[in-house]
C-alpha cells in the first residue's frame, strides 16, 4: 500500500493529486491510502449545481474570498476549514459492487476505533438537517464524519471527511449557502472532535486515521504529495 501524506497548494491542484492517485491504482494494482487536510474551500455536490440558488451560494463565497470546487459525486456542500481532515482509500477490485456494504462496515468500524483513541465515542447516523446529509455518518454532539463510496471499473474508492474543530466557522459559512440552495440546515447538527471533548490536533487525527485504515497491510510505502 502507498500511504500518501501532504496536500497541494490550491483546491484544484489538490483534487488533481487525488485523481491521479486513484487512476494509478487500476494501472499498478497497488492500493493507496491518503489522509490529509485539504486546502480551505467549499466543495459543492453535483445536485447543488442544478438548484436555483446556486448562483447566490457562489456569490456568498466570492464575498468571503473562499474558493469552491464541484464534486463529481452527489451530496451537498461541505466546507473544509483548513483543519478538516479527509481520508480516501482506493483498492483494486474485480467486482467492486458486490462488496460495497462490506467496505462501508469495515471502514466505519475502523473510523470508530480511531475516534475512540482520540477520546470520542460515536454512534452511526446523523441529526436532522446536518450538512451534506447521508446514510453513512458518525455523530457525537453533532455530525463529525461523513462517508461516501464510488466504484470504477477496476477500483473501489471509499472516502470521508472528519470535522476536527472549527464547527462554528463551518456553520457561519454553510448556513447562508444552504439557505440559498433551500436545503434544511441546523447549526446544532454540526459536530466536531473538539466539541465532543476529544483530541483535536489535526496532525494527531491524521496519524490515528492512517493507523486505523491501514490495519492488515504488511508493506506500507510512505510518500509525499508530488
Amino acid at each position: 500500500m502507498r500511504l500518501v501524506r501532504g496536500r497541494a497548494d490550491t483546491p484544484a491542484a489538490d483534487r488533481g493529486v487525488t485523481d491521479r492517485l486513484v487512476s494509478a491504482v487500476g494501472e499498478t494494482g497497488q492500493p493507496i491510502l491518503r489522509v490529509w487536510q485539504p486546502p480551505r474551500q467549499v466543495a459543492f455536490g453535483r445536485r447543488d449545481a442544478h438548484r436555483e440558488g446556486y448562483d447566490g451560494a457562489r456569490q456568498h463565497l466570492a464575498e468571503r474570498d473562499i474558493p469552491y470546487v464541484e464534486r463529481a459525486t452527489g451530496g451537498h456542500a461541505v466546507f473544509f476549514s483548513g483543519t478538516t481532515v479527509s481520508f480516501l482509500r482506493a483498492t483494486p477490485v474485480e467486482d467492486g459492487r458486490s462488496s460495497i456494504t462490506d467496505r462501508y462496515e469495515t471502514t466505519i468500524e475502523a473510523v470508530k476505533g480511531a475516534l475512540s483513541r482520540l477520546g470520542v465515542e460515536t454512534s452511526e447516523g446523523e441529526p436532522e438537517a446536518a450538512f451534506c446529509p447521508g446514510t453513512h455518518s458518525l455523530s457525537a454532539e453533532g455530525k463529525i464524519v461523513g462517508l461516501a463510496q464510488r466504484v470504477r471499473r477496476d477500483t473501489a474508492v471509499i472516502s470521508g471527511i472528519v470535522v476536527v474543530r472549527d464547527h462554528e466557522e463551518i456553520n457561519e459559512v454553510l448556513d447562508p449557502i444552504y439557505q440559498a440552495l433551500e436545503i434544511p440546515f441546523e447549526r446544532t447538527a454540526t459536530g466536531s472532535i473538539a466539541r465532543a471533548g476529544g483530541e483535536s490536533d489535526p496532525e494527531r487525527v491524521c496519524r490515528e486515521f492512517e493507523r486505523a485504515l491501514s490495519v492488515g497491510e504488511a508493506n506500507i510505502e510512505r510518500v509525499g504529495v508530488s
